[in-house]
């Protein structure tokens, strides 16, 4: 820079008497300098004391020194000077007149600030022919006789600040001020030259404002807020940063607008990424996202699926990691088995199984190595389902390592969630323990077992390994038991196997019977009826199996299949004689209701509006009669079944009958004229008397279901039903119609009181519910305008359709109930 000469915006104030001036960049950082001004002294800044010292102390502020740098400050950042260099010393510093612009008949700093009285003049070196000198001491007399800046009266003690380099609790701090955006300046981390250049030219000495985030370790961490954008954001788009795991965790603004500036960055190949390579670049574009059927849960971060093509591919989530043993197997006697002996390992295994088995997904794959990738269920990412319950956690990688999970922020977040509410492996109690008995291989064992599956009939059971076309091993949970048995009624085609002379040849169409099973019952749940235990000749492998009747939903395709064995069988045809039944038609014969209850499987509690008259007068003189003699506290003994009187939460009595009887302060009592339940103490019940029975006025609360709709698996979305049938019908007045009876309560149809609309059909048409298809005639007329409804939710990708029609490959074969 020349002795006159114009400088970019000012970096840097010092003090109210010195500044750090920048030239213009040229193929780098620009270089910096530090010009002094001439003629004027300004108080000395506070400066703390060396650490390498114990001795020595921090240095105060001088009177008016802060107010004068923040004079200057104000002054210059952002805008151009002129400068002229008027004295260097033989140790390089610069003195000379600084001027607001890019000549010199701009402001005059120096003057400026003697003006305001916030600098003295060295009137040591004054020359009275230096007419700027001159100028000077008589712009300080008259900033004397104005009493201003340090000239006033006091001393200036209340200028100078109560500077804390330490603070004793910076947690509190941090609490204290969290999301606060207090005034602040911010010296920013040079991670090179650029990026301390890029920081600097917007961030140094400007006002800004602070968000305080967090205070781990004791280190304060925060978010500056720039009137122009967030610096934090700007530098990953611009390539000087890349995102920090550890403290995105608890930034507030949003882990993916970091990850999106960062991405950007990476794509444009800028600064620190000009040698990026993204981790899906060697995957051809149509692998990186595909659909397909889950077939297997290997285990909590595996799964088998099957491709369009008819391919199966095994799937890994990506950047979890299944529950394991810590340290080493302490029964070296017993076999060790992963999914029972782990802790958490079979809960992982049965939530994935529950979620994911016959559903259609989709797999966005996050980078290639040994098939890993990222997988999401529907809407929602199953590997954060898995992490949120506590039953898998987040592989932690290198900084530099991009192979991850495309969703690794959300992952960090729902195993911080996880840990925090002590879910699964988190969990402070003990850890579940699965006795589970292979009576596969003991005959001995299986003939004592066989009674329990035959007084029992039809078990429940899982599938889990299938060994041959008819030939399969089931996991029964009520009787934690794994049993090896065979499908009776049929043979199928044996596969290869090693025998003492050799190995021996498979059957024809073996392998085509083995997938078609697997396909059909791996790992679904399945109902079996016991038969008889047998110990099987050596052609069949000595060993002890249960044959068993195995009832899935489409029990007969297992023979049906078997159409290819007997390709050239010609089956005679067999006249089926149809009785014909004369349909009755639908009676639409609607009635006032007063809904009182829903209950979470969507039944519903009504009471008839006829007779709420009665209800009423039967309340209010019980109510009197119970106030006139109130019963002994403690004297009556609750027993299962019978009725009772009870206290509801409003302190009224009502009728009720008691369900179950844990203990006296644990009671389950069913309010028999609204339909709601409650657990209350023995205290809070009294005998009913006679003269208010339900002889003499019968439960006034009657059990309802829905017609013409299916009641949703899915916890939460049944939840959500539920919720707006609270909202909508709870504690209203409805018109109530039975359409057909039910296994436990009639189904109904209903409409609202005032606009005669129908409940269910509305629902139906939010996209809430599916439609029940029921098959008698006389109703033929309401399916077609549930399903009608159904339509234009699917259409409109309401709710539950807002994916499309989710159950494309739900076929009966594959174990899906309508």
């Amino acid at each position: 820079m020349s002795p006159n000469c114009v400088a970019s915006p000012p970096p840097q104030v010092l003090s109210g008497c010195a500044i750090i001036v920048r030239g213009q960049p040229r193929g780098g950082p620009p270089p910096e300098r530090q010009i002094n001004l001439s003629n004027i002294r300004a108080g000395a800044m506070a400066r703390r004391a060396a650490q390498s010292q114990p001795d020595a102390k921090d240095t105060p502020d001088e009177p008016w020194a802060f107010q004068a740098r923040e004079f200057l400050r104000k002054k210059l950042i952002g805008k151009e000077v002129c400068f002229n260099v008027e004295i260097k010393t033989a140790l390089g510093r610069e003195y000379g007149m600084v001027y607001l612009g890019r000549d010199t008949t701009g402001e005059n700093l120096a003057e400026s600030l003697v003006n305001e009285g916030l600098a003295t003049v060295r009137r040591e070196g004054i020359r009275g022919n230096n007419p700027d000198q001159v100028r000077l001491c008589e712009m300080e007399d008259q900033s004397k006789a104005s009493r201003k800046g340090m000239w006033s009266e006091g001393g200036g003690a209340h200028t100078i600040r109560d500077m804390k380099y330490v603070i004793e609790n910076p947690r509190h701090f941090v609490d204290a001020m969290h999301q606060k955006p207090p005034d602040g300046l911010e010296t920013p981390e040079a991670y090179a030259a650029e990026a301390k250049f890029f920081t600097e030219s917007r961030l140094l000495q400007r006002d800004v404002q602070i968000i305080m985030e967090s205070c781990p370790n004791q280190i304060i961490l925060g978010t500056i807020m720039h009137p122009n954008g967030n610096i934090t954001e700007l530098l990953l788009k611009e390539g000087f940063a890349r995102c920090v795991d550890w403290s995105m965790a608890v930034y507030t603004g949003g882990a993916e607008q970091l990850r999106a500036a960062e991405k950007s960055a990476k794509e444009r190949r800028v600064r620190i990424w000009k040698d990026y390579v993204a981790p899906t670049a060697n995957i051809d574009l149509k692998d990186r996202q595909f659909v397909a059927k889950v077939m297997q849960v290997i285990n909590a971060d595996a799964i088998v699926v099957k491709m369009n093509s008819g391919e199966n591919k095994t799937v890994h989530l990506s950047s979890i990691r299944p529950p394991r043993i810590e340290g080493e197997n302490k029964d070296k006697d017993k076999r060790f088995r992963p999914l029972y002996d782990i802790p958490y390992m079979f809960e992982a295994r049965e939530f994935m199984r529950k979620k994911l088995i016959g559903k259609k997904v989709q797999s966005d794959v996050s980078f290639s190595h040994v098939g890993f990738s990222s997988f999401s269920s529907v809407c929602r990412n199953i590997a954060e389902a898995l992490v949120s319950k506590g039953l898998a956690t987040i592989i932690r990688y290198r900084q530099d390592d991009d192979q991850r999970s495309s969703h690794y922020d959300e992952l960090l977040a729902a195993e911080a969630r996880a840990i925090k509410n002590g879910k699964g492996l988190h969990s402070k109690k003990e850890v579940p323990i699965h006795r589970v008995a292979d009576i596969s291989g003991e005959t001995q064992k299986a003939k004592q077992f066989l009674p329990f599956l035959q007084r029992a009939g039809r078990s429940e059971a899982v599938v889990e390994y299938v060994f041959s076309g008819s030939r399969l091993k089931l996991y029964m949970p009520k009787e934690t038991c794994l049993i090896t048995f065979l499908l009776a009624g049929i043979d199928c085609p044996r596969g290869s196997r090693n025998t003492p002379g050799g190995v021996q040849t498979a059957d024809p169409f073996s392998n085509d019977a083995l997938v078609f099973t697997r396909d059909l019952v791996l790992q679904r749940e399945v109902s079996a009826l016991g038969g008889s235990v047998s110990s099987l000749s050596s052609r069949r492998s000595s060993q002890a199996l249960c044959v068993l009747v195995l009832w899935s939903t489409r029990r007969s395709a297992l023979v049906l299949k078997g159409l290819l064995v007997w390709a050239n069988y010609e089956e005679k045809p067999v006249e089926e004689v149809v009785q014909m039944k004369e349909e009755k038609e639908r009676v639409a014969n609607y009635k006032a209701a007063y809904v009182t209850e829903i209950s979470d499987s969507m039944h519903f509690y009504a009471q008839d509006v006829e007779t709420g008259a009665q209800l009423e007068s039967l309340m209010e003189t019980m109510r009197a009669e119970i106030a006139a003699q109130p019963p002994v506290e403690g004297s009556y003994a609750p027993r299962r079944g019978d009725f009772c009187i009870a206290t509801f939460a409003d302190g009224e009595w009502y009728r009720a009958r008691l369900e179950k009887v844990e203990s006296p302060s644990k009671v389950h009592v069913f309010y028999i004229d609204y339909g709601n339940r409650e657990v209350v103490s023995a205290v809070r019940l009294a005998a009913m008397p006679p003269a208010f029975s339900t002889r003499v006025l019968p439960a006034q609360a009657t059990e309802y279901t829905f017609a013409f709709i299916q009641v949703p698996q899915d916890d939460d979305i049944r939840a959500e039903v539920v919720d707006s049938l609270v909202r909508d019908i709870q504690n209203t007045q409805c018109l109530l119609n039975v359409e057909y009876a039910g296994a436990t309560c009639p189904h109904v149809s209903l409409q609202f009181g005032d606009t005669k609309d129908d409940v269910g059909l509305g629902l139906v048409k939010e996209g809430m519910v599916m439609v029940d298809v029921r098959k008698e005639k006389h109703l033929a007329k309401m399916v077609n305008e549930y399903l009608t409804g159904q339509e234009s939710a699917k259409s409109a990708r309401l709710n539950i359709w807002r994916y499309g029609d989710f159950r494309a490959d739900d076929a009966d074969e594959f174990g899906y109930r309508r």
